[in-house]
């Protein structure tokens, strides 16, 4: 018993320490190409960035991770354990997200591990509503089969049915166009399964290779932060690049501490998207970014992607 409890408060310490490495770091500044920017509109800030002129390798995509968990679980029992988000995906959308995380389990209803929530129709939904209200504006649909799930029967021709109009054939000569150069088609739709055969090119969802990450497991920010960079600088620079890569501005609980709600979790880091974006300038990997997600994403969070965009179309980064 001594143990743990020592084990515990050793524990807590680390993760104090880590939380004052990010906050001394901050001090280094948060300043970068576009960082004062704000969109006026953001339920069509890529609009407002000029279709013709933005390429889809120059945008800094605002994502959300384990995005349809608004109402998951039972509120104040389960639902503080996996909600990752408080917002529809719709309000999201509405919000500037442009990509979405969506998991799966063979009934087709969201989950996030065990728990679970409603329909993926509610998700489809919600986008095809956000579609119908915007003109210009590309998102990124993830849906994968959740880790100890089976895949949901001939899931992919239900997703050709319910989005084929809007959904963007799988080619890597997508990243090089335009915004304007894609329409009326709005959505890469990802689908990752498990078992079932990966889309093939030029079917209209994409595979699992064109959206790549590198989960780092931990609930200790500073961590993270650093992973979070060292994996980025992994990868060539976005102009050279046929594939999306994410970096998730997220850490989440773990068994062997006592907090295991995801929200005092992912607060310890959930502040330092402009630093993290500003360390990138700083190491000179900025022109790797592309995909930044983030849980409970903010007005905030969204600013500093399109800050940078916009940046980024000017010929400023």
């Amino acid at each position: 018993m001594g143990s743990q409890v020592s084990k515990q408060m050793e524990r807590r310490k680390t993760i104090h320490t880590e939380k004052k490495v990010l906050s001394d770091l901050k001090t280094s500044g948060e300043e970068y190409p576009g960082s004062e920017y704000r969109p006026e509109d953001r339920k069509n800030w890529m609009s407002g960035l000029n279709p013709e002129k933005l390429r889809i390798n120059q945008i800094v995509w605002p994502g959300t991770h384990d995005s349809a968990t608004n109402k998951i679980g039972i509120p104040l029992v389960t639902r503080p354990f996996a909600q990752c988000q408080s917002l529809s995906i719709y309000r999201q959308l509405v919000l500037g997200t442009r990509v979405v995380d969506i998991r799966v389990q063979e009934n087709r209803r969201i989950c996030h591990g065990i728990l679970a929530t409603y329909s993926v129709d509610v998700v489809l939904n919600d986008l095809k509503k956000f579609l119908s209200e915007t003109e210009s504006e590309i998102i990124i649909l993830e849906i994968r089969t959740e880790y100890g799930h089976e895949d949901p029967p001939e899931f992919d021709k239900y997703l050709e049915e319910q989005l084929g109009e809007f959904l963007i054939p799988q080619d890597e000569g997508v990243f090089g166009k335009s915004i304007a150069e894609l329409l009326p088609k709005r959505v890469i739709c990802v689908w990752k399964p498990r078992k079932s055969a990966q889309p093939k090119a030029g079917s209209p969802l994409w595979s699992a290779g064109f959206l790549k990450d590198n989960w780092v497991n931990t609930d200790l920010p500073s961590t993270k932060f650093d992973a979070n960079l060292k994996h980025l600088s992994e990868h060539p620079p976005v102009t050279s690049r046929k594939y999306f890569y994410r970096v998730e501005n997220t850490v989440t609980p773990v068994a062997d501490n006592p907090v295991l709600c995801v929200k005092p979790v992912t607060r310890r880091i959930h502040g330092y998207a402009r630093l993290f974006i500003a360390q990138c300038f700083a190491k000179a990997i900025a022109d790797r970014l592309q995909v930044l997600s983030t849980d409970f994403i903010d007005q905030d969070f969204v600013d500093a992607c399109v800050g940078l965009t916009h940046a980024r179309v000017e010929g400023r980064a």
